[in-house]
């Protein structure tokens, strides 16, 4: 059975407009912990949920990862979700989240899309058949030079109290580039690498569901990923993304 990209897309926007449901009526979220300083909430359980049942309704061959629910049985072709990545930011009813979910068969990542509900964003990527925001392609950057560039990072790592963390490597790049942001979403992230919006990004300490869409994204858009070393591939504990320009000057500081 073909994947339907407008299948997927309406899936995912109805997942969207539940998550909005919620947004809008952040008085009544009910939120908790599932560690000291890693939130869930009853809106990243509803919008996972429907995406496990809608996924599994239309293609019942793939299994399915979400980070509320776990993996089912089938892991070797798959569904990866994150049903709100940006969970904090969504709490405190900020616009940088966005529901992720990424198709993986055999160990290769072949359909990703983010959709940012609040900002009507919806990003979506076909392994070697390109990457469209909205239903147009876009691009990375063509910024080639490090200290003109604007990055974007996170601290997941300082969420996990790791004590080898981003805090130092941010100082060194930070003192070097023109414009450093820090929006709350990797997938989101990600995708502003493909859009062109900002020309790297770098994080330690993420998991799959996190990152498996926007790295897509942002490779079917042109972008370098790798890990801190240059390694290519996805590394979700050290992933660092690229318009590919800025690749080699970022390295060292990594």
């Amino acid at each position: 059975m073909p994947i339907s990209l407008a299948v997927l897309e309406n899936v995912i926007r109805e997942a969207g407009s539940i998550a909005m449901t919620h947004f809008k009526d952040l008085k009544n979220l009910e939120v908790s912990k599932k560690s000291p300083r890693d939130l869930v909430t009853d809106a990243d359980v509803a919008v996972e949920a429907f995406l496990q049942e809608s996924l599994a309704k239309h293609y019942p061959q793939f299994g399915f990862w979400g980070e509320e629910s776990g993996q089912s049985a089938n892991q070797s072709s798959r569904w990866i979700v994150d049903p709100i990545d940006g969970t904090h930011s969504f709490s405190r009813g900020q616009y940088f989240w966005g529901i992720s979910v990424a198709l993986e068969i055999d160990q290769e990542l072949i359909f990703g899309a983010v959709y940012a509900p609040a900002l009507n964003d919806y990003y979506a990527a076909e392994k070697g058949k390109g990457v469209w925001k909205n239903g147009l392609p876009i691009t990375v950057s063509s910024e080639s030079s490090l200290a003109d560039a604007m990055v974007a990072t996170g601290f997941a790592c300082l969420r996990s109290y790791l004590k080898e963390n981003n805090l130092q490597r941010f100082c060194r790049i930070a003192e070097i580039t023109t414009g450093q942001r820090r929006f709350g979403s990797a997938a989101i992230d990600l995708c502003l690498v493909a859009d062109g919006q900002v020309d790297a990004f770098w994080e330690q300490e993420l998991n799959l569901y996190d990152v498996a869409a926007g790295a897509l994204i942002a490779e079917e858009a042109g972008a370098t990923v790798t890990d801190f070393q240059g390694n290519k591939g996805l590394f979700p504990k050290n992933i660092l993304v690229t318009n590919g320009k800025i690749l080699n000057q970022i390295l060292p500081l990594m």
